[in-house]
């Protein structure tokens, strides 16, 4: 298999052609500068590589299978697959960058690894890391996703986690991530902030990239093994952006894979903040330590989000993508609520998977692209499962779908 780390982006300043960079203060640029020294000291030990692969087989359990979904091929007249990273222990695929950084933060003598999550499935699978190395663990979270994703709110604490609500301003994933770099900025020395997507400062788009990239390297061998050759389409969804990074960075070289990056249109994009369309709707901005698309006000501020998908309800998105959009190598576009749910039950009711809803939005466009006429094969990025979603949909939407027995 492919080294997981080859890759000539970024340069040495943690730039993506105009986007990426650093950001912040001159003392936490000093953090930065041995941060990135240490992980690019460890991705070249053998040492660190062999613990890593051990761990993603024998804890993770991967390599995550390729699944040919049958029926929804028949139905829509093109070969659809499922990367079925919903099958990882902790459910998602965050836990491939998780493990990596937490090893990282355990080898540079911190004591403490913070982070932010959306949906929860980062702060799970950093919760769980957390456990594994023995390290303290501290989760921001906004208050309405803390309601929202109860269950993963409860496993994030069995597993020994502080779960910390951020209660400013929309309290979801935007605030969470306010509220980690405020808990950072506290002690940058004796903690770790594991970001938990392909966004912030340098050197972290790289280094979540890096890690989620055996997705794609596994998926390219697996789809050559099951089909004799490459997708023809590669669906991801996008928030901030690392399980569609994970997928594509294996086949960017490979011109005939067309890669489709799908963010959330919310109740539409028409009107500002019933969104979080960023590449759709935004123009280059700096927030958060990087700079990239992002949804912004006429000030330069980032505007309000939305989306019935916590994991990516957020105003910009990892600068890789926004160099990606520029040069046309991949094709963003937008799925909305109300698709994105239709996905949910579909998924659910022709091939039995439960699906996350930020997965939903790509399994959405996926149909969408067979409809337009689509004859080729279709590999989706299942990034998570929807153990986590079920109550708040059967909530919410459950009555359309035929479920009468609600508690």
């Amino acid at each position: 298999m492919k080294n997981t780390f080859d890759s000539p982006l970024p340069d040495s300043n943690g730039f993506f052609g105009e986007y990426g960079g650093s950001f912040i203060p001159p003392q936490l640029q000093t953090i930065m500068d041995e941060i990135t020294e240490a992980y690019l000291e460890i991705r070249k030990d053998p040492g660190f590589q062999k613990e890593l692969a051990r761990l993603y087989r024998h804890y993770v359990g991967r390599p995550s299978p390729i699944f040919h979904a049958a029926s929804l091929s028949e139905k829509y007249g093109a070969d659809i697959y499922l990367k079925r990273e919903d099958l990882n222990h902790t459910g998602a695929h965050k836990i491939n960058h998780c493990l990596g950084e937490a090893l990282l933060c355990k080898k540079m003598g911190k004591k403490k690894l913070i982070a932010e999550t959306g949906a929860g499935q980062h702060g799970v699978a950093l919760a769980t890391a957390a456990a594994l190395v023995g390290l303290e663990c501290d989760i921001y979270m906004g208050e309405v996703d803390i309601a929202k994703e109860h269950p993963n709110v409860v496993r994030m604490q069995i597993l020994g986690a502080k779960v910390i609500p951020a209660t400013h301003g929309r309290k979801t994933l935007k605030e969470a991530v306010d509220a980690a770099f405020e808990g950072y900025m506290q002690d940058p020395v004796n903690q770790f902030y594991a970001i938990g997507s392909v966004v912030g400062p340098h050197p972290f788009p790289m280094m979540v990239r890096d890690f989620q990239s055996i997705v794609g390297n596994e998926a390219k061998e697996q789809m050559q093994e099951l089909t004799g050759g490459l997708p023809d389409n590669i669906v991801a969804c996008v928030g901030g952006g690392s399980n569609a990074m994970g997928i594509f960075t294996a086949f960017l070289d490979d011109d005939s894979v067309k890669l489709h990056g799908v963010e959330p249109a919310g109740h539409g994009v028409e009107k500002d903040g019933d969104h979080a369309a960023t590449i759709t709707k935004g123009k280059p901005g700096v927030m958060h330590g990087f700079k990239s698309y992002m949804l912004q006000d006429e000030a330069g501020e980032p505007q309000e989000v939305y989306s019935v998908a916590s994991g990516l309800d957020y105003p910009s998105v990892g600068p890789q993508h926004s160099y990606l959009k520029d040069i046309d190598r991949c094709n963003y576009e937008h799925i909305d609520d109300k698709e994105a749910i239709d996905a949910f039950f579909e998924l659910a009711r022709e091939e039995g998977i439960i699906p996350a809803i930020e997965s939903a939005h790509a399994i959405a466009f996926a149909i969408k692209l067979a409809q337009r006429g689509e004859k080729g094969s279709i590999l989706i990025n299942l990034s998570g499962r929807g153990d986590k979603d079920i109550d708040f949909v059967v909530e919410n939407y459950g009555k359309d779908y035929g479920i009468t027995n609600r508690m």
